[in-house]
């Protein structure tokens, strides 16, 4: 990871504290909860020291305590979490020596379609290799995982050491968090019954196993902004965009601004306000991308892919993921302005590349 030199410096929580304690400190006395407490906290956790009503009320508590809004404690849950990831080994035979990844904390309530999850392959098709780290949903109708899995991918087969493979034969695969995170198994339960999000929404895109080079980031609430920004800079990452849409979504939106922390090549951080006509486009109302079910994702996907472009909630739905794919493109130096990169990821799906992408990692997923 980006960060292993900056986690040097923290210790890592080698010896368990019950979190039952660790819970006290939280809720009694949170001007003083530290890195560490952090780090023992989610240490006990991950070894399989503590009841789910322990896990129910750390993760209660982290919230309703704002521990989501310190950057400090965020990296110490992110190095914790991390250094008990599996990570694959990769070495690319040509092409990009990197990997992208699109992804989103979700929580944001909204329920528009994948949005994230899509244009990620249309970034694929358009030339980068994407390594798209996410699960299955825990307080939505319709996770990345629930919609590769209808698109027939097997993900449960994809390992860490198929990783490698799968990326030097296309340019698209998705990372299974239970598979390369098995240590949060723990937690799966307790997020997913709480239904609502919790600093364990914002570490998913933190911790990517495969250490994205390039990465745009969405959060959920606009205070998550230069919070997520901050913690990305102390992991030692570079080259990424946080972005939250101006009604709170987790997203580049299509009904208007969406803020945007941009990370440069040195770490410096600067914050700007982005709109459609910054990458050419019109703007729509989301409730023409709104998306109520598994099977309609599936369709919207699939509809996407095949060029669908004549309806108004065709159009909208294609300008959202044309965005929040060139905005990767664009961060990648892909194109040298937004507009290109429009072009770009609308030649990736009408050319049929992005549907190829999708199609290929399905094969090597069987």
């Amino acid at each position: 990871m980006a960060s292993e030199n900056a986690s040097a410096t923290l210790n890592q929580a080698d010896d368990i504290v019950p979190l039952r304690e660790i819970i006290k400190k939280l809720v009694n006395d949170e001007a003083n909860f530290t890195q560490e407490h952090a780090s023992h906290g989610l240490n006990a956790i991950i070894n399989g020291h503590s009841t789910e009503a322990q896990q129910g009320a750390f993760l209660t508590a982290l919230r309703l305590r704002g521990i989501d809004r310190r950057p400090e404690i965020l990296f110490a849950l992110a190095n914790e979490m991390y250094s008990k990831a599996i990570k694959p080994a990769l070495s690319f035979t040509s092409g990009k020596d990197y990997v992208c990844d699109i992804v989103g904390t979700g929580g944001d309530g909204w329920n528009t379609f994948n949005v994230s999850t899509a244009a990620s392959i249309v970034a694929a098709g358009a030339g980068l290799r994407i390594a798209k780290h996410g699960s299955r949903s825990s307080s939505s109708n319709c996770g990345s995982a629930d919609l590769l899995e209808s698109a027939g991918c097997n993900l449960d087969n994809v390992t860490p050491e198929k990783v490698n493979n799968i990326l030097n034969n296309s340019n698209f695969c998705f990372l299974f968090a239970k598979t390369f995170h098995p240590s949060m198994k723990f937690l799966a339960k307790a997020r997913q019954e709480i239904g609502f999000p919790t600093p364990f929404n914002i570490l998913g895109p933190l911790t990517n196993p495969t250490d994205p080079k390039y990465a745009v980031i969405g959060v959920h609430s606009l205070y998550l902004g230069p919070v997520m920004a901050e913690t990305l800079v102390m992991l030692g990452r570079r080259n990424h965009w946080v972005v939250c849409a101006e009604c709170g979504m987790d997203e580049i939106t299509i009904d208007g601004p969406s803020h945007v922390w941009k990370i440069d090549s040195e770490g410096k951080i600067t914050h700007q306000i982005i709109r459609p006509a910054d990458f050419g486009l019109e703007e729509y109302s989301l409730d023409l991308a709104s998306s109520t079910s598994l099977e309609l994702n599936i369709e919207i996907l699939n509809k996407l892919f095949d060029g669908a472009n004549s309806t108004q909630r065709d159009k909208a739905i294609r300008s959202f993921v044309l965005m929040n794919a060139a905005a990767l493109l664009f961060v990648s130096k892909e194109g040298p302005t937004l507009q290109d990169c429009v072009k770009l990821a609308a030649d990736s799906i009408d050319s049929g590349n992005a549907r190829r992408q999708l199609e290929l990692f399905a094969k090597s997923s069987l």
